[in-house]
């Protein structure tokens, strides 16, 4: 069923854009080659791989199958992957990774969901030792689960010490064009410093359509085969093609995260002003993390739809989408003051 309130729960909680939905139509008249050797998947491939920069584009249907077919390109069944504790692939994945590719999880902590070097360094004991599992990935999110974004000079760093020391380094962009809105960069700039990334359509309007982005010559045989084997490869793959040439054309990908965002950023902004509600995390993206008193989360839960995101310290998650008015902040802003225990 869907909510009469606004969601503030995820941006998977909003429908698909009414232009990605005219794409779908259009791409529905008459028949076409299946498995991705149709005119629509051959056209978003190619703007795709232009707007990146990048060797090869590869569609799949989820976020989860996206970095899981990512890792299976990037590391040998002995190596593992180097990520932040709070990352999607360790937290929400339920052992996607560990279960189909058998490669374990070298988690880091990380206050605000990045990593650096030098807690990538904290991992890379053991190697050459036979007894232990070899990182060769490292693993970030962009933007994080938290909310925040790597700087184009964090990047920078964080490739840099990657290639000195033979890792690979993998971005996970369920939330990229966020981050790009956020950072007023290219899609390519995000990517130039990465050997393979992921580019979120699901949450920016999008339904079932994600990309795998190849940035390496020596990564895209494989990839096709790949693929298959995690059962990621669609019959009907002009649907999600018509979707990513929708999201590319006149940078709808680009509006519709700048437009979450700006709403994220009036929901923080409106919240400053609230006695009792501390934001918890810079508000880089379309996700806003707040602290409150536990009666007033449950009193707010009653009639509207967001996260408890950490209860033990009663910090929420909000998250606003394309599709988020003014109207809605605003008069989810007059519930959080109307429940608020220190308003009284």
């Amino acid at each position: 069923m869907t909510t009469r309130r606004k969601s503030f729960g995820s941006d998977n909680h909003a429908g698909a854009h009414p232009e990605i939905l005219r794409a779908i139509a259009d791409a529905n008249v008459g028949d076409a080659v299946p498995y991705g050797a149709d005119e629509w998947t051959m056209r978003a491939t190619n703007e795709l791989c232009a707007a990146f920069g990048a060797r090869g584009a590869f569609l799949v249907f989820n976020g989860s199958a996206a970095n899981v077919l990512g890792m299976s390109l990037l590391l040998r069944p002995f190596e593992a992957v180097i990520c932040a504790e709070s990352s999607h692939l360790n937290v929400d994945e339920c052992g996607a990774t560990e279960r189909l590719l058998g490669n374990k999880l070298l988690t880091v902590p990380s206050p605000d969901g990045k990593l650096t070097p030098e807690l990538i360094a904290s991992r890379l004991t053991g190697r050459g030792d036979e007894h232990r599992a070899q990182p060769r990935v490292v693993e970030i999110a962009q933007v994080t689960e938290l909310g925040t974004c790597y700087s184009l000079a964090e990047l920078e760093r964080l490739a840099a010490f990657c290639k000195a020391e033979s890792l690979y380094l993998f971005m996970d962009g369920a939330r990229l064009a966020n981050a790009a809105a956020h950072l007023d960069c290219g899609l390519a700039d995000l990517a130039a410093n990465v050997d393979m990334l992921s580019f979120g359509g699901t949450k920016n309007g999008a339904l079932a359509a994600e990309a795998v982005i190849v940035m390496r010559d020596e990564l895209i045989a494989d990839t096709p085969f790949h693929r298959k084997q995690l059962l990621q490869l669609g019959s009907k793959m002009r649907y999600a093609a018509a979707q990513f040439a929708a999201l590319l054309e006149d940078k709808l990908w680009l509006r519709s995260a700048q437009h979450a965002n700006a709403m994220a950023l009036r929901l923080a902004a409106g919240v400053a002003e609230i006695p009792g509600v501390a934001v918890r995390y810079p508000v880089q993206s379309n996700a806003v993390f707040a602290e409150l008193h536990p009666d007033h989360i449950a009193a707010l839960q009653r009639d509207w739809t967001f996260y408890a995101w950490n209860e033990a310290e009663n910090v929420v998650r909000w998250m606003t989408a394309f599709d988020t008015s003014h109207s809605d902040v605003d008069i989810f802003l007059a519930a959080i003051r109307a429940t608020n225990p220190a308003g009284g």
